[in-house]
């Protein structure tokens, strides 16, 4: 998102707002009775994680170029969830090794045209962001209810945000065109509220090192949404950089992790 359309601080709390309103939504309409009880649900450290994660990642951006940030960001979600598995005792046999090289390689190969002298602040905040995020995602991991515990920790954020909103109205004003709403919007309700509920769904039945290494796919999906949905042409470079990352992650996933004695 263009930097003009909508500022840090308004795209961190309207996307919270409107992922906590998408999910309300939806229990709503699956069942009235368990928005009622949503406080049962998820966790303190989840919902700041995912504060620490959004309003970094809004930041870090500010300084640092597409490609840097999401490099800084996917290394600090691998090393976050692979050391904690390796704290877990679980050792990743050399083929996972060898798949997560290979899938590191073509993420640092697919970013690397467009990589620029990063922010050392825009560095730090990034790291910290990748890191609640990865901390965030081994949360999930432990999830019996992955659509409630989602909605409980961005309604629980919800309050906070609009406070925060109302704070930055009446003092700067909310520095936001009518697009950089629709984006931010969109942003929040479908990419944050929906796609977190359904990443929460899918991490338990994930072993930590599959779900580490499979984040790192999600820039080529970006990429082939944009050659789907605005015919953007396929090059050699796109080419190499998905086979590399999705071969790797194919060799993670058939591999088997053998555990510590």
């Amino acid at each position: 998102m263009e930097v003009e359309q909508v500022d840090a601080v308004s795209f961190t709390l309207i996307r919270l707002v409107s992922g906590a309103t998408m999910l309300c939504l939806i229990l709503l309409f699956k069942h009235t009775s368990a928005l009622i009880r949503i406080r049962r649900y998820g966790s303190r450290l989840g919902a700041l994680c995912l504060l620490v994660y959004a309003a970094g990642f809004s930041y870090a951006y500010l300084t640092l170029s597409t490609a840097t940030g999401a490099l800084i960001l996917f290394a600090a979600v691998q090393f976050t969830m692979l050391f904690k598995g390796w704290l877990s005792g679980h050792n990743m046999t050399w083929q996972q090794r060898l798949g997560l090289l290979l899938a590191l390689a073509g993420f640092i190969y697919f970013v690397s045209p467009a990589l620029q002298t990063p922010s050392l602040i825009g560095c730090g905040v990034m790291l910290i962001a990748g890191c609640a995020w990865g901390i965030y995602s081994l949360i999930g991991a432990k999830s019996r209810h992955p659509l409630y515990d989602t909605a409980s920790n961005f309604i629980g954020l919800a309050p906070i945000a609009i406070i925060g909103l109302l704070w930055v109205s009446a003092n700067s004003g909310i520095q936001i065109t009518s697009q950089g709403l629709l984006y931010t919007l969109a942003s929040g309700a479908l990419a944050s509220g929906l796609g977190y509920s359904i990443w929460y769904q899918v991490l338990p039945s994930l072993p930590t090192n599959i779900a580490a290494v499979c984040q790192l796919s999600v820039p080529i999906w970006a990429t082939l949404g944009g050659l789907l949905w605005v015919n953007e042409p396929i090059d050699l470079h796109l080419g190499i950089s998905a086979v590399a990352i999705l071969g790797g992650i194919l060799i993670v996933i058939l591999s088997k992790a053998h555990p510590t004695n």
